[in-house]
């Protein structure tokens, strides 16, 4: 049973809520993402059930339209370490993005995390879709979309040169001989590039783990070609079973023609799962969530993939708007399923708005129910675990207590942590320091 494939579950941490009305939730602490006390509460309630790593997604632009969550929260790194010292074997993951940050900065924050955690530490690689973002950076333009990628790919190698700065072994510090590192064990990067030219070394050492995983939601051409070149792990929007296992399929695919192994990359849907002790209390918890949205707000959120398009200038009960090429610079691959699935289906704006407002999906129900979809999403070929997300905190110990150990009685999910590092939690080897020749064991 050691060496059976286990499920990777990550539990995302948002505070007031995903959407643009989850805080008016009866159970929803609206003031949850700057509250400490409630990312602490879900954070131990994650480790309780052996969750691989918690995650902390962002953006750096806002506007009066910006879902609640959004307007008034942590920056990830912070939070994360944070809840890195009351936290013991839990992954702690952040989102920060390349278009909007420099590579020695972020290769320095993320190997502090690292050494803050005990080797928890992994960083979810975005490259910021809202061209708002550069008014904020004295940018004058956002950059295009495959000028973003393309940035990217420079940007993770000068990062991950700059983490192999010091060999595993570099720092001595013998006090008799006064002995306190091997010159020979430090190098520097020089590198110069497109984008950035880079001296280094990096002032801090690699952890325990090497260097943090990659995380990336890769969904346009792009992305998916960044992902399956780079990441370990691949976030990825809930769709429709059969969808999901089209992309799972994809992703694998082009892991396996860019050199890898398909189990190099693991491909982890966002679901999130209304869970209640009958088919009933589910629905009725389902219906809650969705009392709760308004059409001003759907049209709102809608908008989001599309760079804040303001789709409250079409009429309602039309059919979906032709956008021509709109989206194509921002979050490209969700807004072109959105447009794709409307005119498939034949929508209405106002039937697409509600929609991909409150989308059902096969996660709600009993905790058999809930267990038996993530065990067919696993097993059939549409995703190696989850991301969790959660609208309350009674949601997210619901899972804990009710899916958790259906899944462990099934033999698909760990019972007790086997590891204490994001690395060792994945299954994924320590890279070895490109300038050793010393193998390292996870």
């Amino acid at each position: 049973m050691a060496n059976q494939r286990k499920l990777k579950l990550g539990a995302q941490l948002h505070g007031a809520g995903a959407s643009w009305w989850d805080w008016r939730h009866p159970e929803a602490f609206s003031d949850g993402s700057i509250n400490f006390e409630f990312y602490k509460q879900q954070a131990k309630q994650a480790e309780a059930g052996k969750f691989d790593f918690l995650f902390v997604a962002d953006s750096v632009y806002i506007t009066e339209n910006s879902s609640p969550h959004y307007l008034n929260r942590f920056e990830p790194l912070t939070i994360l370490s944070a809840l890195a010292a009351v936290t013991d074997k839990i992954g702690v993951v952040g989102t920060l993005t390349v278009s909007y940050s420099e590579p020695f900065t972020v290769a320095r924050q993320f190997a502090s995390l690292d050494h803050i955690s005990h080797g928890r530490a992994g960083w979810n690689i975005v490259t910021s879709w809202l061209e708002g973002s550069a008014s904020n950076y004295s940018k004058e333009k956002h950059l295009d979309h495959d000028v973003r990628y393309r940035l990217a790919e420079e940007y993770l190698e000068v990062v991950k040169g700059l983490w192999d700065s010091w060999e595993d072994d570099a720092f001595v510090r013998n006090k008799e001989t006064g002995e306190f590192f091997d010159k020979s064990k430090l190098h520097t990067l020089n590198h110069k590039g497109e984008f950035f030219s880079v001296k280094g070394p990096l002032n801090i050492s690699r952890s325990k783990q090497g260097q943090p995983p990659i995380l990336q939601a890769g969904t346009s051409e792009d992305g998916r070609n960044f992902a399956a070149k780079h990441a370990d792990i691949v976030y990825a929007g809930h769709q429709s079973f059969e969808e999901t296992q089209q992309y799972y399929k994809d992703l694998k695919k082009r892991a396996i023609a860019f050199g890898r192994l398909a189990d190099d990359i693991s491909i982890i849907p966002n679901i999130r799962p209304i869970i209640g002790r009958t088919r009933e209390e589910a629905e009725h918890k389902y219906q809650t969530y969705a009392n709760l949205v308004t059409i001003e707000n759907a049209l709102i959120a809608l908008g989001r993939p599309f760079n804040d398009h303001d789709f409250s200038v079409y009429p309602l009960d039309e059919p979906f708007p032709d956008l021509g090429e709109h989206g194509a610079n921002s979050q490209q691959g969700s807004s072109e399923r959105i447009k794709r699935t409307a005119k498939e289906q034949n929508l209405t704006l106002r039937q697409a708005a509600l929609l991909f407002s409150t989308p059902r999906g096969e996660f709600i129900g009993t905790p058999e129910q809930v267990a038996d979809s993530i065990q067919k999403w696993f097993e059939e070929g549409a995703a190696d675990g989850f991301i969790v997300g959660t609208g309350t905190t009674g949601a997210l110990k619901d899972f804990v207590e009710l899916v958790i150990p259906i899944l462990q009685e099934r033999g698909l999910f760990r019972t007790e942590y086997e590891h204490d590092t994001l690395r060792g939690h994945l299954g994924l080897q320590v890279p070895v320091n490109r300038y050793s020749k010393v193998s390292v064991t996870p």
